[in-house]
């Protein structure tokens, strides 16, 4: 039973065939939304970034949204292999006193969280002498720039709703993308406009890494929205999913700037969906009409299918088992810590991959 299937884009397939898939030409490091979905990767990230990356030193952009941009907090720490076992032991130990929390009491418990990852470390986070870190954040417009009560912020998701139903160039109208990132990038990749929605460029500082961090990672109508973010555009900020869901972003741009500039990038999914509200409809996955070619340069490392069957309930965790296991927390930390050892089996193909590359295994994206 293979763990891990490979999708590549045609550059990134042809490089790897002629040189292997080498540490030095990884330039990007993507890591998608999708809350405790990623701590299935902890071993491989481990690994990642505190084996491989780190014997062939140059600067890399590490870009996230959500529990993606915790992640790759977690890479820029000093200590990289104890950065990602603490995230995974503070996300799965989050516990709440009733089956339905309060807003405030989920903004209690994730500030809690968010406050023990990065005290203390937050020069290490931002100042890393190769990783350039950016988060992916989402500032409400119009009926989403400053709801006055729950009501008023259920309406405007709402309406985004109906936007994003429309055409997800009409959600540009309600939202717009916030990158906190690295003052050192240079990034033009991604500063040049490639999609509808307005962008702005933030500095990340240690002043505002963790309001970042909770911003990114902000749930609608779950948790209340972050406001008073140093360095950024005034206004109401929400989790950096409901645009960029699995990052749908223009990476081979990033292969024409430096030619043999890969992206390396575990996934959940082979399939990249650009934002949460994208779910729903497959034929607006990346690679498919106009972006086709901004994946040219990367590759997608995912669990396989037969690997997710081994898991318990055969699946990832998710947030559906904070209802399934309800108030049985310890029950659920279980399942959870055994879903993340079963991780190790994604680390170890990977490394043998990087050993000796089996390009059978590739499929185009």
């Amino acid at each position: 039973m293979k763990a891990l299937t490979f999708h590549a884009g045609p550059l990134a397939l042809a490089q790897i065939g002629a040189q292997g898939l080498r540490a030095r030409d990884v330039a990007i490091v993507p890591a998608a939304a999708g809350g405790p979905k990623g701590l299935i990767f902890q071993a491989l990230d481990q690994w990642v970034f505190g084996e491989w990356l780190p014997g062939a030193p140059r600067e890399r952009t590490l870009i996230g949204s959500s529990i993606g941009a915790w992640r790759m907090a977690a890479a820029c720490q000093r200590d990289p292999a104890k950065a990602f076992a603490r995230l995974g032991e503070l996300y799965a130990g989050q516990r709440y006193t009733s089956r339905k929390p309060t807003q405030q009491e989920i903004d209690e418990v994730v500030q809690g969280l968010l406050a023990e990852f990065v005290r203390g470390r937050e020069d290490d986070i931002v100042g890393h002498p190769h990783h350039r870190l950016h988060l992916l954040t989402v500032r409400g417009l119009r009926s989403l720039a400053a709801p006055a009560h729950r009501h008023a912020e259920l309406r405007g998701f709402a309406a985004a709703a109906l936007h994003n139903m429309g055409a997800r160039a009409w959600l540009g109208r309600l939202m717009e993308r916030v990158v906190i990132g690295d003052r050192r990038a240079a990034a033009p990749w991604l500063r040049e406009r490639f999609d509808a929605f307005t962008t702005h460029f933030s500095a990340l500082t240690r002043e505002n890494l963790a309001s970042g961090l909770l911003a990114s990672g902000t749930l609608p109508l779950i948790m209340k929205p972050v406001t008073g973010i140093a360095e950024a555009p005034a206004g109401s900020y929400w989790d950096g999913g409901l645009i960029d869901y699995h990052l749908a972003l223009p990476y081979a741009r990033a292969a024409g700037e430096q030619r043999g500039d890969l992206v390396l990038y575990p996934h959940f999914t082979q399939h990249i969906v650009p934002g949460w509200l994208d779910k729903g409809f497959p034929w607006r996955r990346t690679a498919r009409g106009a972006n086709r070619g901004w994946l040219d340069n990367v590759l997608i490392v995912a669990p396989s299918d037969a690997f997710l069957r081994t898991l318990p309930r055969a699946k990832l965790p998710d947030r559906s088992d904070f209802k399934f296991f309800g108030l049985d927390h310890d029950e659920r930390i279980r399942n959870w810590q055994r879903a993340i050892g079963e991780g190790q089996r994604l680390r170890d193909e990977l490394a043998a991959f990087v050993e000796r590359p089996d390009l059978a295994r590739i499929q185009p994206i």
